[in-house]
């Protein structure tokens, strides 16, 4: 049984103008068959086949186990199981094994790159840390991803939904949760003309996009490096320092986006002209902030 086929069987609508394809820059993705237009309601998706806690939580042979665990499991880390548990199976669940088929066999987010190939990254630290988080049983780290990657969340009266929508989570959209009916509905957030890929809106975002999804937009202009700059506790007149620090509304460890459209941000001029100036300059600063009625952000400038 296909994915389509699977969906199609449960109730899904929408699935015969819209194909999976490969993409050389963005990896897999949805061309739609048809001229769509912002707003389009293009996909539904019925909650019977959503991965979520409760499809976990009732299955026959995994739902035992993850009810019996004291403490329970995360949200994520129940979702990455249950991914785990039907990869895993040989027989059974072969209504399910068609979207675990279709989902990618790796992943290139920056959780597994080695350090070899992260020295030298702004990416460095965060990636440091998460995988700090993630045990590093490549498996898991797999199935954790598909969940960092996929999940929708929908917040509903009585409780948070965090679900992976077979098919709809390869595609761009908006999505809205039908608690009545249990339907995922998609809508299209621009036009698409036939044989379009149907991006998916990422926003203003730059390292995100590798460190969560794994690729990055050729010339995106939201790309930008992280700049930390931190000031010891044992530097000269770290205490007069920090005040000023706080009046310019900066913190002593405090990290500034660089970009192509400001590749120098006035607040890191701020932030190094209070770090290094001596004894009688901030007696000056401090002065003159004290008697000017501007601003002491906007003086610093």
């Amino acid at each position: 049984m296909t994915l389509q086929e699977w969906l199609e069987k449960n109730g899904a609508k929408g699935l015969d103008h819209l194909v999976l394809e490969e993409f050389p820059e963005t990896g897999r993705g949805i061309t739609t068959l048809r001229a769509l237009k912002a707003g389009d309601e293009i996909l539904t998706i019925p909650g019977a086949v959503l991965w979520t806690v409760d499809a976990a939580n009732t299955d026959p042979l995994l739902g035992p186990i993850l009810r019996s665990l004291d403490p329970s499991l995360s949200v994520e880390e129940t979702l990455a199981v249950f991914f785990i548990f039907i990869k895993a199976r040989d027989t059974e669940y072969e209504e399910r094994k068609p979207h675990v088929e279709v989902l990618p066999p790796h992943y290139t987010a920056t959780n597994f790159f080695d350090d070899d190939e992260l020295a030298g990254s702004s990416l460095y630290g965060v990636t440091k840390q998460l995988k700090q988080q993630i045990k590093s049983e490549y498996m898991y780290s797999w199935a954790l991803w598909i969940v960092c990657s996929r999940a929708m969340d929908f917040k509903l009266p009585e409780k948070r939904l965090r679900s992976i929508a077979p098919f709809a989570d390869m595609l761009n959209h908006s999505h809205v949760y039908d608690q009545r009916t249990r339907i995922l509905r998609v809508l299209v957030d621009n036009d698409y003309k036939a044989g379009d890929q149907v991006f998916i809106k990422y926003g203003p975002v730059p390292n995100r996009l590798l460190r969560l999804y794994g690729f990055v937009l050729p010339n995106n202009p939201h790309d930008s490096y992280e700049l930390v700059l931190t000031t010891h506790h044992l530097a000269p007149l770290y205490d007069k320092k920090v005040a000023l620090f706080i009046a310019a509304k900066l913190d002593v460890n405090s990290a500034f986006s660089l970009t192509f459209t400001e590749l120098l941000p006035d607040k890191v001029l701020q932030y190094l002209r209070i770090q290094r100036s001596t004894s009688q300059e901030l007696t000056t600063i401090l002065a003159t902030a004290n008697t000017a009625s501007k601003p002491f952000a906007a003086r610093m400038r």
